[in-house]
């Protein structure tokens, strides 16, 4: 196993433990993010529904409009001058909020009418019914395209995080939880082989003094035939060891 495909850790207890946590947060953040992103993905999906559905209708009233345009003109004539000399301050006005999805702030955007129509006599003379038609009929294209604008603001806006998202979360799937897994089976083998290890030792120890206790009891019983059993070795047991070493 590469440096590169694992975590460059001192494998150890510690490490192991770390590694665990990492894993664990690794495998939460990708569970909400990947919970995010289907957020994200159910809201696209239902703004492009939105979006088509909008289009359509679209066309269908700026037709309309167009038409009760063409049909004012012919009842009232050319009245384009005396409407914009009467044009004081807008009366369809746009404002903007906030809509949050999955922690994504959405523009939102809204028309309103501020005050009243300063229009409502127009018409009076002639034409007036055709008049009122045509401002109706703009009053909701203006508003269509409003709505339009804000779906389609949400959509470049939602595209862009759920490309994001999905990197992120390919980024956690594909190469930070497998690195972290590889990382942990590094120190998990590690670590066996250091038990592995100790075992043999500790098991050559335990050799080495059943041969020195063995050779002690041998001098002993062939000092004790001789009869000199005041100088027979104590047992390997008494005292302190001596240090055992392998080569």
């Amino acid at each position: 196993m590469s440096g590169k495909d694992r975590i460059n850790v001192f494998p150890s207890r510690m490490a192991q433990t770390m590694m665990k946590a990492r894993l664990k947060g690794a495998q939460t953040g990708h569970s909400l993010l990947k919970k995010k992103a289907d957020a994200l993905q159910f809201r696209f999906r239902m703004i492009l529904a939105k979006i088509i559905e909008t289009k359509t209708l679209m066309g269908e009233v700026m037709k309309e409009a167009a038409f009760s345009l063409a049909e004012a003109k012919f009842t009232t004539g050319y009245t384009s001058q005396v409407v914009l000399q009467g044009v004081t301050k807008a009366q369809i006005k746009v404002r903007s909020r906030k809509d949050n999805v999955a922690g994504v702030n959405l523009p939102v955007f809204e028309s309103y009418q501020d005050g009243t129509d300063t229009f409502e006599l127009a018409g009076l003379a002639r034409g007036g019914q055709q008049l009122t038609k045509l401002k109706k009929n703009y009053q909701q294209a203006i508003a269509l395209l409003v709505d339009l604008a804000s779906l389609q603001t949400a959509f470049v806006t939602l595209d862009e995080v759920i490309k994001i998202t999905n990197r992120r979360v390919n980024a956690i799937e594909h190469v930070i939880i497998p690195r972290i897994e590889r990382t942990l089976a590094y120190i998990i083998s590690e670590l066996d082989e250091r038990e592995r290890e100790e075992f043999f030792r500790l098991k050559k120890i335990q050799e080495k003094k059943k041969l020195i206790r063995a050779k002690a009891e041998k001098e002993k019983a062939a000092l004790k035939a001789k009869g000199d059993l005041m100088d027979a070795p104590k047992s390997v047991f008494e005292g302190e060891d001596d240090d055992i070493l392998f080569n």
